[in-house]
């Protein structure tokens, strides 16, 4: 088979799409990425074929704007420069290589180019999903930048407030993506980020029950798996110094937020002010809660201090306090006093390095990216109705 991935996003994105192509070429099937061009050495490493579906210096221009992490702005600002510019170039990519019964797409949340394709086309078409915030739900609604209020609604009201959501994001998104659509012969659609965006066929959720538990009204196609723990495979290595560093000494704090925060400085400010006031010696990790520094974090073993800026930060912030390894500090009060102070309560407590570990120990020995690929192919044997271009789901209601 040949399959088409395409990540959308930063390294956190692209990253688990490696792993899955990395499986996929082992067993035998051709793998051409489809993201930005920003990643396209790391694909070819890999063995992959490969098409961007926008600009080395399109990504970098996007990643340098200080909106990409503000709270309210970040969303509309990677809808505008990002997302909607990428979908018909995503469809028409896709359309190229598209051979009946001999292609298949493993496609990100926001590749919506993807999902017209497969409805369209009858393109075989996963969806994957690494953060458990795309998933809402009455029982347990996740945490969006400026929402956390809507766990105080009460239960009955909560689908009032994600009809307002939708309204939102639909004044972004659902212009231009059915303006596409009509060219395309499509009916219109609402509430885009409702349920239209996961695949009918198959939809994987990358991250384990323990961690973000289902709940009764998450959509019922949806499979969860474990993290897709992959660090890059050789592809690229870690600088000579920094090994010699981490060789030499007791377990360091780390500090890190994220690959695509081009903007960092205060941040980074802080955090050394902090490090040069803190002198006991503990193994820590700070970070901006991207979902796959958390797991790495998870899987380590090591007490967290969370920062979140945007988009799924918040929410996955929120899980890793709930499973009690970790203390969050919200951007507007990350200065050196409180992250000394919060690193202080961190390192303090024993429990907390009781759960850290109890939460190492839930990684097992399964390959969660074979589980994954296992999946994907078994999607393939069972297409039936779904295959087609009438796909369920798709009609404006």
């Amino acid at each position: 088979m040949h399959v088409l991935l395409v990540p959308f996003g930063s390294a956190g994105d692209v990253y688990p799409f490696l792993g899955l192509g990395a499986e996929l070429r082992r067993r035998g099937h051709r793998v051409t990425m489809i993201t930005a061009g920003y990643f396209e050495q790391l694909a070819l490493k890999a063995g992959f074929e490969f098409a961007p579906f926008t600009s080395r210096e399109v990504y970098l221009e996007v990643i340098g704007d200080p909106d990409l992490w503000h709270p309210q702005r970040s969303v509309p600002l990677l809808a505008r420069r990002s997302v909607i510019p990428a979908i018909e170039v995503v469809y028409r990519l896709i359309a190229e290589r598209y051979q009946p019964g001999e292609t298949a797409v493993v496609a990100g949340s926001l590749a919506f180019g993807a999902r017209v394709a497969q409805e369209k086309l009858g393109v075989p078409l996963t969806t994957i999903h690494l953060q458990p915030v795309v998933f809402r739900s009455r029982y347990e609604p996740p945490i969006h930048p400026g929402l956390g209020w809507i766990r105080q609604v009460p239960v009955p009201l909560r689908p009032a407030v994600f009809r307002l959501m939708d309204y939102m994001v639909d004044n972004i998104y659902a212009g231009p993506l059915n303006a596409f659509r009509a060219g395309l012969g499509l009916a219109p659609i609402r509430r885009v980020m409702d349920g239209w965006w996961h695949s009918p066929q198959s939809t994987l959720a990358l991250f384990p029950k323990w961690f973000a538990a289902p709940q009764p009204d998450w959509p019922r196609q949806v499979q969860f798996l474990e993290f897709p723990m992959y660090d890059g495979g050789g592809l690229e290595s870690v600088p000579p110094g920094l090994q010699a560093f981490l060789d030499a000494g007791d377990p360091p704090i780390v500090f890190t937020s994220g690959s695509a925060m081009a903007t960092g400085e205060e941040f980074f400010a802080a955090s050394a002010a902090a490090a040069a006031n803190f002198v006991t010696s503990a193994a820590a990790f700070v970070h901006h809660g991207g979902i796959g520094t958390s797991a790495q974090a998870l899987r380590a073993g090591v007490p967290q201090l969370v920062a979140p800026c945007s988009y799924d930060q918040l929410d996955n912030a929120a899980r890793l306090q709930r499973l009690g390894v970790s203390v969050t500090v919200l951007r507007k009060r990350y200065t050196a006093d409180h992250v000394a102070s919060a690193l202080t309560r961190l390192l303090a407590d024993p429990a907390r390095s009781a759960r850290c570990a109890s939460c190492a120990s839930q990684f097992g020995a399964g390959d969660g990216l074979a589980a994954a690929v296992d999946a994907i192919e078994r999607a393939w044997g069972r297409r039936g109705a779904a295959g087609t271009a009438a796909v369920p789901g798709t009609v404006a209601a």
